[in-house]
């Protein structure tokens, strides 16, 4: 169990009616984890321009929102967490989420993402690009992918980097509540020998081993280029989690170009995992000092 944030809540962005169940379900498998709540949100968004902004935001909840209350009291309850629901006024969603993060302080906020950006100058869309920006806290990017209703392997790719600690979270969550096996992997290249790979999945997966001793724990090492690697890998998983990288265009600061070309080449469901760490958040800045500078 790990206590953070308001006492290791999971927040779960509750937008699209298609994604809310999955979405709730990664967000109880965490919130066991931190022995916390899930608190679910949606946004009631009140444009600048617009009549509907006469109105205070008290008046909007209790009387303009009703399709949004249903929404909410639709959502499902998540067995073995307590859940709460919460509905927030804000000029746009990404406005309102991170608001509502920075007002409640929760461990970790799931939000699911549909993969197809209506900016071409966004690289996860410009709702989730924000939340990734600017939330300080976890941050879970789930794209809701072929039905993942029996989850028993975990693909989890991992480099090292200050994501890593985050998607392993995630990860263990989901295998423990599923009783699932968990796969560390990593990639041989011209860049980072075999040797060094192996170094590296080694320590993760003790480390896996040593918080659960009871989760089946599974090393692979792959050899040629990253993408390709992972996509081949990942359709023998129910469910990869992946952490961002600063890799790539400029625009992907926070994501990477990496792991959008691996979501585009599988059809799995892929969980993207950004830390509280490179947010800026006031906890970020406290643990990345406490820590030496990172996770």
């Amino acid at each position: 169990m790990v206590g953070r944030g308001s006492d290791g809540d999971v927040m779960v962005a509750v937008e699209d009616p298609a994604q809310v169940a999955q979405l709730v379900r990664t967000a109880r498998d965490i919130a066991q984890g931190y022995g916390g709540t899930v608190r679910l949100v949606t946004v009631v968004v009140k444009p600048y321009e617009s009549p509907f902004g006469m109105f205070s935001d008290e008046t909007i909840v209790q009387e303009f929102a009703a399709d949004s209350h249903e929404l909410l009291d639709r959502a499902p309850d998540p067995e073995g967490v307590e859940v709460v629901r919460d509905l927030v006024v804000a000029r746009s969603v990404e406005k309102g989420l991170v608001s509502a993060v920075k007002r409640t302080n929760p461990a970790a906020l799931v939000i699911g993402w549909d993969s197809d950006p209506r900016r071409s100058d966004a690289l996860l869309g410009t709702t989730v690009d924000h939340v990734l920006e600017h939330a300080p806290t976890d941050v879970y990017v789930e794209r809701i992918g072929r039905e993942a209703g029996t989850v028993e392997s975990v693909l989890l790719p991992v480099a090292g980097g200050p994501h890593t600690p985050t998607a392993r979270t995630a990860a263990v969550a989901i295998a423990r509540a599923n009783d699932a096996a968990i796969t560390v992997l990593t990639v041989a290249t011209e860049t980072t020998p075999e040797t060094e790979a192996r170094a590296v999945i080694d320590q993760e997966a003790a480390t896996i081993r040593e918080q659960q001793p009871d989760l089946t724990v599974e090393t692979q090492i792959e050899r040629g280029t990253v993408e390709d690697a992972i996509v081949d890998a990942a359709g023998a998983h129910d469910v990869l989690v992946l952490g961002a990288t600063r890799k790539g265009p400029l625009r992907g600061r926070l994501v990477g170009s990496v792991p959008r070309r691996i979501v585009d080449g599988t059809e799995q469901t892929v969980i993207i995992a950004r830390s509280a760490s490179v947010a800026g958040g006031l906890f970020s800045r406290v643990a990345a000092a406490l820590t030496g500078g990172g996770r």
